[in-house]
């Protein structure tokens, strides 16, 4: 499986923007930025990403809640989940592990390596 188009979940209007241009000018990958995860869970089925950013920390509903509810849904419970978070004590890490995410990415990230990053988890993923 090949990984074309992600996601992301951030309701940081410069990070939007950041990785967004990291993810497709750097790693040409395809990107939809949601600034909710309700407005994730309303656009993941028609643009069907291979892989969910999700930010933890987002109002009205955080990012495990939203990797909550794509789970609850037998038409999003496959699709693979990453984090990106300032949260990344070991125990912290372990808890969003436990919530079905792959990884962690951590914030600050940086734009030049933040499609390597997302490419080697999805690789040790799909190993």
């Amino acid at each position: 499986m090949t990984l074309t188009r992600i996601l992301y979940a951030e309701d940081e209007p410069d990070i939007q923007a950041v990785a967004k241009l990291a993810l497709e000018m750097v790693g040409g990958f395809q990107v939809l930025i949601c600034g909710t995860g309700i407005e994730a869970l309303e656009k993941v089925k028609d643009f069907a990403p291979d892989l969910i950013l999700l930010d933890v920390m987002m109002p009205g509903m955080d990012g495990p809640t939203t990797l909550q509810r794509l789970r609850a849904d037998p038409a999003t419970a496959a699709i693979p989940v990453i984090f990106l978070t300032a949260k990344v004590q070991p125990s912290e890490v372990a808890r969003f592990q436990a919530l079905g995410a792959l990884d962690v990415i951590a914030k600050p990230f940086d734009p030049m390596t933040l499609a390597a990053q997302v490419r080697q988890v999805w690789g040790r993923a799909h190993a």
